[in-house]
């Protein structure tokens, strides 16, 4: 029997690995591979994309869903993470988890005997590039040989994008406000799966030839407080129809959402011709399916 996966970032699976579940995600549901079982997903943080994805994701392939709040099972107040992993894996297929410090996930992942899953940390948001990298593909038919541009805040979501730009052939460049650019260590964490991202001081030279544009909210869950800096301190970078002109004429624009309109991204942006955030979102669904039937069932011709 192969030794149990988790998902904790993106490079946990290889190149190849990654265009399995991409495939899988365009593949009709395996509906019975859970039937009789399920997975239990544990939220720290809230969710409306996350949560509906996996929980749909699990009863199309035939199993139910647990889904818990912190309140509910309070991750390493109530009981460890160690604990808890070792308490679920008695009873689903997998685990997802949605909270705030990674190290919770690796400590879920080192006590678990079934695939753990990370749903977001302030770390990485690997589900979310997976639904990302299958939008790109879509429309371009390739990920290989493609420029992403993410403009805005070097947070989870950039960091995973570009582990998994690596990973696809694709380009990854960034532009963010002074202040909020991928540390030292994020960049160190980057170049385990391939060059570092291109890093441009200006945003219009980080979209310049790009065929995909990406940014995200500029204030996320638990930095309200800090609205208003950040509103002055990223003006500069929302992008609108201007930024947008310097990009490649088949330009596509993506948002992980919720989006507050007018900040990051302006509605004429969001709403317009180049938009594909609602494919995007609905990707959700369909690479959480993919990714589960990788990790449980679909193992690429191992015995699992």
């Amino acid at each position: 029997m192969s030794t149990v996966r988790h998902f904790l970032e993106v490079d946990d699976l290889s190149s190849g690995e990654l265009t399995r579940v991409l495939d899988l995600a365009d593949a009709p549901p395996a509906s019975t591979l859970l039937a009789g079982s399920g997975a239990v997903f544990l939220f720290e943080k809230p969710s409306a994309r996350t949560r509906a994805s996996v929980e749909l994701a699990t009863f199309q392939l035939g199993g139910h869903p647990v889904s818990l709040r912190n309140e509910e099972v309070g991750i390493d107040t109530r009981e460890s993470a160690q604990d808890l992993a070792r308490l679920f894996s008695g009873m689903g297929r997998l685990i997802g988890a949605r909270v705030f410090e990674h190290d919770k996930l690796e400590r879920l992942a080192g006590a678990a005997s079934v695939p753990v899953v990370n749903l977001l940390s302030d770390d990485a948001h690997p589900i979310q590039t997976l639904a990302d990298l299958l939008t790109v593909r879509h429309e371009f038919g390739r990920l290989d040989g493609l420029r992403i541009a993410y403009i805005g805040d070097a947070n989870n979501v950039a960091r995973s994008l570009a582990i998994g730009c690596n990973l696809a052939g694709a380009t990854c460049c960034v532009s963010s406000p002074p202040g909020y650019e991928f540390s030292d260590a994020d960049l160190a964490r980057i170049a385990e799966s391939g060059p570092a991202p291109e890093v441009f001081d200006d945003p219009a030279d980080a979209v310049a030839g790009a065929q995909v544009v990406y940014t995200d909210a500029w204030y996320s869950m638990g930095q309200e407080d800090e609205m208003a800096a950040r509103r002055a301190a990223f003006a500069d970078w929302r992008v609108d129809d201007a930024l947008l002109t310097g990009s490649d004429p088949e330009v596509i624009f993506l948002h992980c959402l919720p989006a507050h309109r007018g900040d990051e991204a302006t509605d004429e942006v969001l709403d317009g011709p180049a938009s594909r955030i609602w494919a995007q979102a609905h990707n959700r669904l369909h690479t959480a399916r993919g990714l589960f039937t990788f990790l449980v069932g679909d193992r690429s011709g191992e015995a699992w």
